[in-house]
C-alpha cells in the first residue's frame, strides 16, 4: 500500500514542469496544472491529517523529495508553508518535524476558532444560498447517521464539510484564512476530540440545525455569531470537562474561562 502512494504521488508530480535547482516553483496555472511544491504540500499535509506522520515525527526533506521524485526545492517550500499554518515545527541540530500537540494549544486554537469562525459565518451568512442550506443539511444527515456506529475520524471530516459551507462565503479573507489556519491546526488531534466525548456528537449535530434554521430566518447577524460561536466553545467544554475527570494530577491545563471568549455571549446563553 505504501508502495502505491509513493508510485502515485510521484506519477502526479512527474506530470509538471520539470525541476530546477533554483527557480521557483509555480507549475502551470495557464493549464491549472498544480506546483511541484504544492503537491508535495498536499501529500505531506494528508498524511500529517491522517496520522501517518504523527506529532514529532521528523520530516527530512531528502527522504521525503526520495518518495515524491523531486528534488529537495518543492519539498522545501511545502515544509515552510506547513510550519506557517502551525502542523510542521522546526528545530536547529534537529530540523523540521510534525508538530507536537498539547493541550493547552489545542485549548487555545479552539478559543481562536470560535471567535474568527463566529465572525466568518456571521459574514457569510447573506451570501448563503438555498442550494447551500440543502447541502449543509444533507451532511448533517449523514453525520446524524454516524451517531449510532460513531468513527471520530469521518464524523469530523463531515464537520468540517458542514461548517465550510455556512463560512466559505466569508467577505473578509482575511477572517477566512484565520479560519482554515485553525481547521487545518485541529486536525492533528481533532479525530480523537469526539471519541472522547461521543455525547457532544449528539448535541453538534442538533445546533447544527439551529444554525441552520437561524441563517434559513435571516436571524439577527450578532446573534448568529455567538450561537457559531457557542457551538464551537461547546464543544471545547466537553473536552475539558473529560480532560478534568482523567488528567493525571502533575499535568494541569491552563485556560481561561471559556466565557471571557464571549463577553457579549453571557446575556446570549
Amino acid at each position: 500500500m505504501e508502495g502505491t502512494v509513493h508510485t502515485v504521488a510521484r506519477a502526479a508530480i512527474a506530470s509538471t514542469t520539470p525541476d530546477t535547482a533554483s527557480a521557483p516553483d509555480v507549475g502551470n496555472p495557464a493549464a491549472g496544472t498544480p506546483s511541484k511544491s504544492q503537491l508535495a504540500y498536499d501529500w505531506i499535509r494528508d498524511r500529517i491529517n491522517g496520522g501517518n506522520y504523527s506529532p514529532g515525527y521528523r520530516l527530512v526533506l531528502a527522504q521525503l523529495a526520495g518518495d515524491l521524485g523531486v528534488s529537495v526545492v518543492p519539498v522545501r517550500e511545502a515544509i515552510r508553508r506547513l510550519e506557517a499554518e502551525g502542523l510542521v515545527t522546526y528545530e536547529r541540530n534537529v530540523g523540521a518535524q510534525v508538530a507536537m500537540v498539547h493541550e493547552s494549544e489545542y485549548v487555545y486554537t479552539m478559543e481562536t476558532l470560535a471567535l474568527v469562525e463566529g465572525a466568518a459565518t456571521r459574514l457569510a451568512a447573506p451570501f448563503v444560498t438555498p442550494d447551500h442550506i440543502v447541502r449543509a443539511r444533507a451532511v448533517n444527515g449523514e453525520m446524524i447517521a454516524c451517531l449510532d456506529d460513531l468513527q471520530p475520524h469521518r464524523f469530523t471530516e463531515l464537520n468540517l464539510e458542514f461548517h465550510s459551507v455556512l463560512f466559505e462565503e466569508c467577505t473578509n479573507p482575511h477572517i477566512l484564512e484565520l479560519v482554515h489556519r485553525g481547521w487545518n491546526r485541529l486536525r492533528v488531534l481533532r479525530d480523537s476530540t469526539f471519541g472522547f466525548v461521543p455525547g457532544r456528537a449528539r448535541q453538534s449535530v442538533v445546533e447544527h440545525e439551529n444554525l441552520l434554521r437561524m441563517i434559513e430566518t435571516d436571524a439577527e447577524p450578532l446573534t448568529l455569531e455567538l450561537a457559531a460561536r457557542e457551538h464551537r466553545t461547546a464543544t471545547l467544554d466537553a473536552f475539558l470537562a473529560y480532560q478534568a475527570g482523567h488528567k493525571h494530577p502533575s499535568a494541569p491545563v491552563q485556560s481561561a474561562p471559556l466565557q471571557s471568549a464571549s463577553v457579549q455571549g453571557d446575556n446570549h446563553r
